[in-house]
């Protein structure tokens, strides 16, 4: 187990996930009077599952492609992403 590797992305998850729109509409959920544990379930499975595909797809880039150009492009496709939303919103 790689402690370094984990802690790392255990905090830069977590500081992400901070005030997102899914941890409001988790808030949502939880404040309307659904079972605490059902919303708590549903909300860590999704992100279970959505960090299993991005770790394959990662995986597989990084074994097609040099490691340099994923990165590169998943900067360029956040920066992207970013001022998509900043000139919509």
């Amino acid at each position: 187990m790689e402690w370094k590797t984990l802690i790392t992305v255990f905090w830069a998850v977590f500081l992400a996930e901070l005030g997102d729109k899914t941890q409001l509409a988790v808030l949502g959920f939880a404040s309307s009077g659904r079972s605490a544990l059902a919303v708590f379930l549903g909300a860590s499975l999704a992100l279970v599952c959505t960090t299993l595909l991005g770790v394959v797809v990662g995986e597989r880039l990084a074994s097609w492609f040099p490691l340099a150009l994923v990165s590169k492009g998943a900067a360029l496709l956040l920066i992207i992403l970013g001022l998509i939303m900043f000139f919509r919103g």
